[in-house]
């Protein structure tokens, strides 16, 4: 008896370009996008594109990502190709990320430059390293900030934002004795209505002292 041949692959193709990619075009990146596609069988159901876009950008700047992460979302696809990991995001926690996003709803992942594909098993492995090389990035960024709140401690410096200038306290003071709301009161004196309530308790008597009675 004859076996059934595989079902190929439902694949989304994602590419991008910023104003800042000086001769790079998205079909340029199309191209090796869909000859990967023929060669490994799968059947392309959505290209999405990104145009004048920097990979700073999140999600929502971005239309053509939100709506290819959607279609994950809603299980249409099998695997997503792109043509670089800088084409995704800008940063390996972003990478890993959209990786993980992708592995609970069982999207396998393909980056052209980079030789990954996460539907075979180096390329599992190869996910698994860039996990742990995320993780301790996380690590010495969280070591780099710990250890420079040490040093301020060490050297007596302020943590923290500066206080505010008296002067700006004794006018938000006047503005809220005058009737003013608090966003009256912070739009005039161009500061923030959470400031602006703290002036204000710091006004009110406290119940019970000399202050209320």
């Amino acid at each position: 008896m004859t076996a059934a041949p595989p079902i190929p692959k439902r694949a989304a193709l994602y590419v991008r370009v910023s104003t800042a990619d000086r001769g790079q075009t998205v079909e340029n990146q199309l191209g090796p996008l869909q000859e990967a596609a023929v060669r490994l069988g799968w059947n392309i159901v959505a290209v999405h594109r990104d145009e004048g876009i920097s990979g700073i950008k999140g999600r929502q700047q971005r239309p053509g990502l939100d709506a290819l992460l959607k279609q994950v979302t809603r299980r249409e696809v099998d695997i997503v190709a792109a043509w670089s990991v800088c084409r995704l995001g800008r940063s390996l926690p972003d990478l890993i990320g959209m990786l993980g996003e992708l592995q609970a709803r069982g999207v396998d992942l393909y980056l052209h430059q980079q030789a990954l594909n996460t539907g075979t098993p180096s390329g599992r492995m190869l996910f698994g390293m860039l996990g742990v090389f995320a993780e301790f990035e996380r690590s010495m960024i969280r070591d780099r900030v710990m250890a420079g709140l040490e040093r301020a401690r060490s050297s007596n410096k302020r943590l923290g934002r500066p206080p505010m200038p008296r002067f700006k306290v004794e006018r938000i003071r006047d503005a809220l004795a005058e009737g003013r709301g608090v966003r009256e009161t912070a739009r005039l004196l161009k500061v923030s209505t959470a400031k602006v309530v703290e002036v204000r308790r710091s006004m009110t008597p406290i119940p019970g002292s000399d202050a209320a009675a």
